[in-house]
């Protein structure tokens, strides 16, 4: 259980890299008034998803078996 959890966890991190990635490049920003305003029009599911597959692979692999 604690190495599926590790493995689980491990994942979990590089779609919240790679979605994080991503997300920051859908960013779009412009100047208004003389201040840098950010518009996302990134879809934060996936980022949200890996995140909570992050959590659960970490509980996984802290409550395995020793």
């Amino acid at each position: 259980m604690k190495t599926i959890g590790t493995i689980i966890l491990v994942i979990g991190i590089i779609g919240v890299v790679i979605f994080g990635y991503q997300a920051m490049q859908d960013s779009e920003s412009f100047n208004f008034l003389g201040m840098d305003v950010a518009v996302s029009s990134a879809d934060w599911t996936p980022l949200i998803i890996s995140g909570i597959v992050a959590v659960i692979g970490a509980f996984m692999a802290s409550k395995g078996r020793k």
